[in-house]
């Protein structure tokens, strides 16, 4: 699990390298995307939507659920946020970074940011604590809503910014390398769907920096470990 792993610098353009890592393994991490000061205004800012959301009750947006529970001191947080960048001027111009565009090379450049569709930005606050709605999230890929629409299984990339730093003990994400290139049945019934927690012989930690940003492909198995 603990199994080191390359990591690399993201720039406007996609290395031959940074490609043929992503293509056999699903998953590619780059070190230090935005600065200090950006993570600090990310956060900043999620707190700015939180107490708007609380103070007025919003329950969901477009459709999907927003996730409630309580911070380690019993106060009432907002645990996962969705369309958070609908929200926020600041989130919102935040997706304009040309280098997200260089992202679509992994999906044959065909792809698009999907800023205004499923979950559109969501960030996720998970918290270790008795009260917690939101410590950990089961073995899952995000290729199963298509299947379930009837529609085509298409790539997916699942863009992430780390906002903390990582060890293994923190938890965090874990992924089973080489699971997107798996047939239906593997994507299908590998894992019990997000009641699984289990720690897999083949999973591998993601362990991150604050700023960096991880991209794996939507058909690939992860959890997010407590």
């Amino acid at each position: 699990m603990l199994t080191p792993y390359p990591k690399f610098t993201l720039t406007e353009k996609l290395t031959e390298e940074q490609r043929r890592f992503f293509n056999e393994n699903g998953f590619i991490h780059f070190q230090k995307f935005i600065e200090p000061e950006v993570v600090r205004l990310i956060i900043n800012e999620s707190i700015k939507v939180q107490e708007n959301w609380i103070r007025n009750g919003v329950k969901k947006v477009n459709g999907v659920p927003i996730k409630y529970g309580r911070d380690l001191d019993g106060a009432t947080i907002v645990q996962r946020f969705a369309f958070i960048n609908q929200y926020s001027n600041v989130l919102s111009e935040f997706l304009q970074d040309s280098r997200f565009s260089a992202l679509l090379e992994l999906v044959n450049g065909e792809g698009r940011l999907g800023k205004d569709e499923k979950d559109g930005m969501v960030l996720n606050h998970y918290v270790n604590s008795p009260q917690s709605k939101f410590t950990k999230m089961g073995w899952h890929t995000d290729g199963l809503r298509d299947v379930f629409l009837g529609t085509k299984l298409n790539p997916m990339l699942n863009v992430g910014i780390h906002l903390s730093n990582l060890k293994p003990e923190n938890g965090g994400l874990r992924i089973i390398p080489g699971t997107h290139r798996q047939g239906l049945y593997n994507l299908l019934f590998r894992k019990m769907y997000f009641f699984s927690h289990d720690e897999d012989p083949e999973e591998l930690a993601i362990i991150p920096e604050a700023g960096d940003l991880t991209v794996h492909d939507g058909r690939l198995w992860h959890r997010v470990a407590q």
